[in-house]
């Protein structure tokens, strides 16, 4: 999944059609290279003045702090892929972070996958038949070929 937290004031992101215009650009992005919507899960973060510290110091601009983990799908380790997302994902942002004049700073986890469940459920592997299904139906349901995982 991709699991993106947004650290931010009070002020920004105050409006939840905002926050739904953000969450909604940045599902889409996901989608589009085949990732079920369920599995892009946005949370905002109110962090209350007095509380974020950058440099020891109180930011006298608005400060967003993002961290972003994927797990679903993992880019190649090379600067030229990662020049590329993040290019992509700073024109998600934009609109809603840059063009306020807001300043920011995010970063990126790649997790195992394999370290992943959903619902108790190992997902199917990245754009597999099985992975569609869960797209289409948006939620995880069992598949042939599952593997279980054995409780003690």
């Amino acid at each position: 999944m991709p699991l993106w937290t947004i650290y931010h004031p009070t002020e920004a992101f105050a409006e939840v059609e905002t926050r739904q215009a953000f969450a909604k650009s940045i599902t889409s992005f996901y989608t589009a290279i085949g990732l079920p919507p369920f599995y892009v899960v946005v949370n905002f973060i109110t962090v209350p003045k007095g509380f974020a510290w950058v440099g020891a110091e109180q930011p006298t601009n608005t400060f967003i702090r993002i961290t972003i983990s994927h797990l679903a799908a993992r880019v190649p380790d090379n600067t030229e892929t990662h020049y590329e997302l993040t290019a992509s994902l700073e024109r998600i942002m934009k609109p809603f972070i840059a063009d306020k004049g807001y300043d920011y700073e995010y970063h990126i986890d790649q997790s195992e996958r394999e370290l992943w469940r959903i619902n108790g459920f190992i997902p199917p592997p990245f754009q597999s038949e099985e992975e569609k299904v869960w797209a289409r139906l948006n939620k995880a349901v069992p598949y042939d070929g599952h593997p279980v995982v054995k409780l003690p």
